[in-house]
């Protein structure tokens, strides 16, 4: 999957701006970002359901939109709102996207076979969709856009409305299809979700603001990350916060973690300031983090902004 110059503009609203992606084969691909960052629309237009404004998309080799209905057979689709049938079975909504995407009879009832027994839903065959849990619900809308063995999933932001150990259970499922060579586009605004990706594009406001594997994205902020021991830890947040160089304050339990913009010495800095105003703390360096990541990324595109205007 390939994206060069990709934009939408809805009236005033530029919701996507310039966006220049690559997805690799068989990869957990996560788009990470706040509601309104341009995740959903992104998706959208990659997958052909929305026309660009500007911009050139390549999916699986075909040109997107001119050759969206082409796509629309090699892919699948997964919302945060469940959008099967609840007054049908378990069945029966896996037998009605089988129809919808022209399988059939024979390979419907081998491939539904299949998903009851890898989702585990041997037991809950006959059961109404309206009357599952919000983890079983997941499962069955994965196992519904899977049901055609799409070369390509795209899923946005699947996990939203589920308790974190049916979140854990959803991303083995993840895993296996990409080991099977499925490529996974997936957007989330989970940090811990994101962390588990191949590789994370970062959206802020419509733009790309950061692209890489965790560990390359933590790696860029080396030297920048540290932690502060302080008995009094909301009076050395609030000397801290305001600091020139110093991008987040934010506390941590009874310790403080802060994010810098980059300086050597930062580090004195913050030491400096915690003693003038009297307050007893240790500074030490921190590993980064995928929080520190963001965090850097998007305030820190904003401060940058307010520094060139």
């Amino acid at each position: 999957m390939r994206a060069r110059g990709l934009s939408k503009r809805f009236g005033q609203l530029l919701a996507v701006d310039r966006l220049d992606l690559t997805v690799p084969r068989a990869k957990v691909y996560g788009f990470l970002g706040p509601n309104g960052s341009g995740k959903s629309t992104t998706i959208r237009m990659l997958c052909g359901l929305l026309t660009p404004s500007a911009g050139e998309i390549e999916v699986l080799g075909l040109r997107i939109p001119e050759q969206g209905e082409a796509l629309r057979l090699r892919i699948g689709y997964m919302t945060q709102k469940f959008s099967l049938f609840e007054d049908l079975s378990v069945r029966e909504n896996l037998e009605f996207l089988a129809a919808v995407q022209g399988l059939d009879r024979q390979r419907a009832r081998r491939r539904i076979d299949e998903l009851v027994q890898q989702y585990h839903f041997e037991d809950r065959q006959k059961q109404l969709a309206g009357t599952m849990s919000g983890g079983q619900k997941q499962r069955l809308a994965l196992a519904g856009a899977v049901i055609h063995a799409p070369e390509l999933l795209l899923l946005d932001e699947p996990t939203s409305a589920v308790d974190p150990e049916s979140r854990r259970d959803f991303w083995e499922k993840l895993f296996e299809l990409a080991d099977a060579g499925t490529t996974l586009l997936v957007s989330t605004h989970y940090l811990d979700e994101a962390e588990r990706c191949h590789r994370l594009a970062i959206l802020d406001r419509g733009v790309l603001v950061a692209d890489g594997s965790t560990a390359e994205l933590t790696a860029a902020l080396a030297g920048r990350t540290f932690e502060v021991d302080a008995r009094e830890p909301r009076r050395a947040q609030q000397a801290l916060a305001n600091l020139p160089g110093v991008l987040s304050v934010a506390q941590i339990g009874n310790r403080l973690r802060v994010l810098g913009h980059g300086s050597d010495n930062t580090r004195d800095l913050l030491q400096h300031t915690l003693h003038q105003a009297g307050l007893a703390a240790d500074v030490a360096d921190a590993a980064p983090n995928l929080e520190d990541v963001f965090v850097a990324a998007t305030r820190g595109r904003g401060s940058a902004q307010e520094r060139a205007a």
